[in-house]
């Protein structure tokens, strides 16, 4: 085998690999953008229960005492 063709190889071998590593990096992209818009779902859904509570909450000198006072 010439020199030439060792290098073709060799060129052909790193081609290879970086494609295999963009395609390894490409899946870790999209399950990180599906793992974002889940949290950004999840976040709204808790945003808007801490507002719905904070509703419900009385202030404290509204609160009635327990009855142990």
């Amino acid at each position: 085998m010439s020199n030439q063709e060792e290098r073709f190889i060799d060129i052909e071998m790193a081609l290879s690999n970086l494609e295999r590593i963009v395609e390894d990096l490409n899946e870790v992209i999209i399950k990180q953008g599906k793992d974002i818009a889940f949290l950004q779902k999840q976040n709204r859904y808790l945003t808007e229960a801490i507002r719905n509570t904070s509703n419900l909450v009385k202030p404290l000198e509204e609160e009635t005492p327990p009855p142990h006072y």
